[in-house]
């Protein structure tokens, strides 16, 4: 089968397509033809090597010192399954399905456990859109809704809500009834109210905690505001939460757990069939929907990568593997 190799960490050009061994399932794995597969910016992170904070160490031990560990990289999918185990019962041949691997997704054929991060697709989403549904709506939901716990009629500012995971929150936080501020360019504004944002800033006329208001929820997708540049912005209650983990981001989680006012979060959004399927069925009640922007075949993983670091793009990348 053809899949993408990974040899060295570095740019774009370090992605080649291959032949590679079709893979077969254990008794309790499936075999998915891979349909489509998004270029998130995790994989991003992963293929460069670009671990943020003090998770540097961590990734490379984890992924490999010098170069990657699991050579076939790529991470969220949408396709069939076509192979299954013998104590396989959750799955059958021919059911379609998205899911979340730790690598392998760019390639024709994955093989996955029975009970990994796999769900049953949408019926109303292509395989294109499927597959861009992982990685951004699984993590805006495991922050607003499992961690801050984001309730109807409080205020919820994102910042970066043009990006991968913020196009998520600004939809969830709209759905489960929140007011909602988000932060872009001006010339994303128009987007971020298709989304259900209520207001929108422009993060190049000001900073949003200059000026004089408060939400209930500020949840950092960009890497760019820190708990203690908007801890003034911050309700009473008010919870802070940032896909960046950092010893700061530590240390003001630690400190703002002991007594009243704002607090910080992080978490680490897990891969699972559960939170998948909770994707899922955001996705069938019309409160989630992904937005295609560009779509690559395989052989030009190096271009869609580009696309991504490129940036303005207002949706996914996505690779069109297979039919």
């Amino acid at each position: 089968m053809k899949a993408v190799n990974q040899q060295q960490y570095g740019g774009p050009q370090v992605l080649a397509l291959v032949q590679a061994p079709t893979p077969e399932p254990s008794a309790t794995e499936v075999v998915v033809a891979v349909c489509a597969s998004a270029v998130t910016q995790g994989d991003r992170r992963l293929r460069a090597a670009d671990f943020p904070g003090i998770s540097a160490i961590p990734g490379r031990l984890m992924l490999g010192l010098t170069r990657p560990r699991q050579p076939v990289p790529g991470s969220t999918f949408a396709g069939r399954v076509v192979a299954v185990g013998a104590d396989v019962r959750r799955w059958q041949v021919g059911d379609e399905v998205f899911g979340l691997a730790m690598h392998g997704a760019w390639a024709e054929q994955l093989r996955m456990p029975e009970d990994g991060a796999l769900a049953r697709k949408p019926a109303g989403l292509s395989f294109e859109e499927a597959a861009a549904l992982p990685y951004g709506a699984g993590t805006a939901v495991a922050f607003l809704r499992d961690l801050v716990d984001v309730q109807a009629g409080e205020r919820v500012l994102v910042a970066g809500a043009a990006g991968g995971v913020g196009r998520y929150a600004v939809q969830l936080a709209h759905h489960l009834g929140a007011e909602v501020t988000a932060v872009c360019s001006a010339a994303d504004a128009d987007l971020a109210r298709a989304l259900g944002a209520d207001e929108v800033l422009d993060y190049r006329d000001a900073d949003f905690w200059t000026l004089g208001r408060t939400w209930d929820v500020v949840f950092d997708t960009s890497g760019a505001v820190g708990f203690g540049q908007c801890r003034g912005a911050l309700s009473a209650q008010g919870r802070y939460a940032t896909l960046e983990i950092s010893v700061a981001v530590l240390w003001h989680m630690a400190w703002t757990a002991w007594g009243r006012g704002p607090r910080a979060h992080f978490t680490v959004a897990m891969d699972s069939a559960a939170s998948l399927e909770a994707v899922a069925g955001l996705v069938d009640a019309g409160a989630l929907r992904p937005r295609v922007a560009r779509t690559f075949g395989l052989d030009d993983i190096a271009a869609a990568h580009r696309c991504l670091e490129a940036g303005g793009l207002g949706g996914e990348v996505v690779v069109a593997v297979a039919a």
